[in-house]
């Protein structure tokens, strides 16, 4: 049977970097899960692989829709599925990379019907937000669909938003559309799908690497990558886009917020946040294969 592998993992786990080395042993085609690299023009901040190495080794899912645009995991999932049936048609091996869990999630088991966005109904939400606060809007999302809620970080706008929509357009909990009947991606594309995870188990680490990486970041000009979209006045700071990690706290720190040095450290914390994030959903997830970036990557060339 045709083979789909999966490498999941936190953010500066190196799962990039383990991709590629696949790549140079064996017949694979990297598609890309993250929310943040779909977006043209978010480089620096989303630590998207410069243009020599997409060239050398590209990456599908990257570089696909504008910053003003709505990206959801129903449309991840149908891109995601014409990537692999590329992939498999050619004879070669797709090898889905990244650290969007939900987005793994909705490819693997499959993603009901649910509503399209509707972008009126997300500006009178974010324009809530942006008033009282995502916590806020995250309580009264609880009064009206508590098991929702539960599943939900009060910080995550995204989820809170597309939960209220979900129900404002059709009057049921997201929780009731995920629990219909999906098909799993085995069964879409006929395919056996083989999910391995980057596990690091030193946290300490992980964090070191997560420092380094921001350094690394804002020394090749992610305040100017910032700068340069704020000049789009078609964006705002409410925009899915704009939501993606780092861009958000300099955004704000261009705004007067706060200083360089504040801006730094927000920047770090909540990076740190989505990858405790990360590893919480990779510690849940059901028959996965964990191991360092090293022992990953031999395990996925033993099954290609």
């Amino acid at each position: 049977m045709r083979t789909v592998v999966t490498l999941m993992g936190p953010t500066a786990s190196g799962k990039t970097e383990a991709a590629l080395r696949i790549a140079d042993h064996a017949d694979v085609d990297i598609v890309s899960v993250d929310s943040a690299m779909v977006y043209r023009r978010l480089d620096i901040g989303t630590a998207k692989p410069p243009p020599d190495v997409l060239g050398r080794y590209p990456h599908a899912l990257v570089d696909i829709v504008e910053p003003t645009d709505c990206y959801s995991a129903a449309r991840f999932v149908a891109d995601a599925d014409a990537a692999v049936r590329d992939s498999l048609a050619a004879g070669r091996t797709p090898i889905l990379v990244g650290g969007t869990m939900l987005y793994f999630r909705a490819f693997t088991r499959g993603i009901n019907d649910l509503p399209a966005a509707d972008a009126r109904l997300r500006r009178t939400i974010a324009a809530r937000a942006a008033t009282v606060g995502w916590p806020a809007v995250h309580r009264q999302l609880a009064a009206r669909d508590p098991r929702a809620a539960a599943r939900i970080d009060p910080a995550n706008g995204a989820r809170i938003q597309r939960a209220l929509e979900v129900l404002e357009l059709t009057g049921c909990s997201i929780t009731d559309h995920w629990a219909e009947t999906a098909v799993p991606a085995a069964a879409r594309l006929r395919c056996k799908v083989v999910e391995f995870a980057i596990l690091p188990s030193d946290r300490a680490v992980l964090h070191q690497r997560i420092g380094e990486r921001l350094d690394a970041m804002l020394q090749r000009g992610l305040v100017e990558e910032v700068q340069a979209l704020r000049g789009d006045s078609a964006l705002s700071i409410e925009m899915p886009a704009m939501r993606a990690v780092g861009y958000r706290q300099v955004w704000r720190h261009l705004d007067g917020h706060y200083d360089h040095a504040e801006m730094a450290a927000r920047l770090a914390a909540a990076t740190r946040q989505v990858a405790k994030r990360q590893l919480t959903w990779l510690r849940r997830w059901n028959a996965l294969a964990v191991a360092s970036a090293e022992q990953a990557c031999a395990r996925v060339l033993t099954v290609l």
